[in-house]
């Protein structure tokens, strides 16, 4: 990847007591989040700097987050956080960096309460998932319908992020079986002309975890 650095974030973490000041400053790859609550954060770094926001996170401690472009929040991961760690060999390092994935206790539960979040937003991804989500009877024909309803309605809302593009999707499984019937009612929806099973498009993980950054896709 040429330039990847340039589209890395970071994380800073400042807490001062009456004998120590600790300081951390994280690389971070991916975050998605609304105002100042986190989502997802991804981050690398060394292995007591990780343990430290590991620490941090769990206590709900606020941190510094700032953008690629220099733009700088502060943000928070809010309760029951689930940290995922791993390490990162890399050719001619002695010591292997260490990975941590944070992920807030509304994303953990995605698709619940009337918000279900996409990393990067593609209308038939954002279709698929919903159906898969929240158990709605559907056809991956009725896409762009569907999907056009919801942006009409300002039910797509674009999240900030880093190394994605997010948005949270605000229906529940009730509305979108509203919006189902009427399409069937007002004949812009129709079912399947044979019995038998729906087929739906696949997706690998790579398809969702692709960077994104001006409106471009970067692998």
């Amino acid at each position: 990847m040429k330039n990847a650095h340039l589209r890395l974030g970071q994380l800073e973490y400042v807490r001062s007591t009456e004998k120590i000041q600790t300081r951390v400053k994280l690389h971070v790859d991916r975050y998605m989040g609304e105002e100042e609550q986190g989502h997802l954060l991804s981050v690398f770094g060394g292995d007591a700097d990780v343990g430290a926001i590991v620490a941090a996170i769990h206590e709900k401690h606020p941190f510094t987050l700032i953008f690629p472009d220099g733009k700088a929040k502060v943000i928070s991961m809010g309760a029951d956080v689930s940290c995922y760690r791993g390490a990162l060999t890399i050719p001619g390092r002695k010591q292997p960096l260490r990975h941590l994935v944070a992920v807030s206790q509304a994303l953990h539960a995605n698709g619940s309460a009337g918000k279900t979040f996409l990393l990067n937003y593609d209308r038939t991804l954002a279709w698929t998932t919903l159906v898969s989500f929240l158990g709605v009877p559907a056809d991956p024909r009725w896409t762009d319908w569907l999907i056009d309803r919801l942006e009409r309605d300002e039910k797509v809302a674009q999240l900030e992020g880093i190394g994605c593009g997010p948005v949270a999707i605000l229906a529940t499984r009730d509305s979108l079986l509203e919006i189902v019937s009427k399409g069937l009612e007002q004949g812009e929806l129709c079912f399947p002309e044979v019995n038998g099973p729906v087929l739906w498009p696949s997706f690998k993980v790579q398809d969702a975890l692709k960077n994104i950054q001006n409106g471009e896709l970067f692998t």
